[in-house]
């Protein structure tokens, strides 16, 4: 399984409906699991992001999905970026010519 961070900022949309937000969590968290990916934390940020959710999917693809499923609804809009662990981090260096 890959892992990957997800930041997200409210739209304007998504602040005037910011009460349902633990609803919609659990929404996605669902959503998520229904393709194969778990969200393994969920995090509210102050600053330019307002929140982080880190998750693991099976793969790239998998996780560009559950992202535009998520941008689609029009309550917020992320940024998603692969992390990778340090074992991953290791192998990588470890193949560089």
């Amino acid at each position: 399984m890959a892992t990957f961070m997800v930041l997200a900022r409210y739209t304007h949309q998504g602040v005037e409906h910011v009460k349902a937000s633990p609803e919609r969590l659990e929404a996605v968290k669902k959503a998520f699991h229904t393709k194969g990916a778990e969200v393994k934390a969920f995090y509210n940020l102050m600053g330019e992001y307002d929140s982080l959710l880190i998750v693991e999917a099976p793969s790239d693809e998998i996780m560009a999905q559950l992202a535009l499923g998520v941008e689609s609804k029009g309550n917020v809009r992320t940024e998603t970026h692969r992390a990778f662990s340090e074992a991953e981090f290791r192998k990588i260096v470890a193949g560089m010519s």
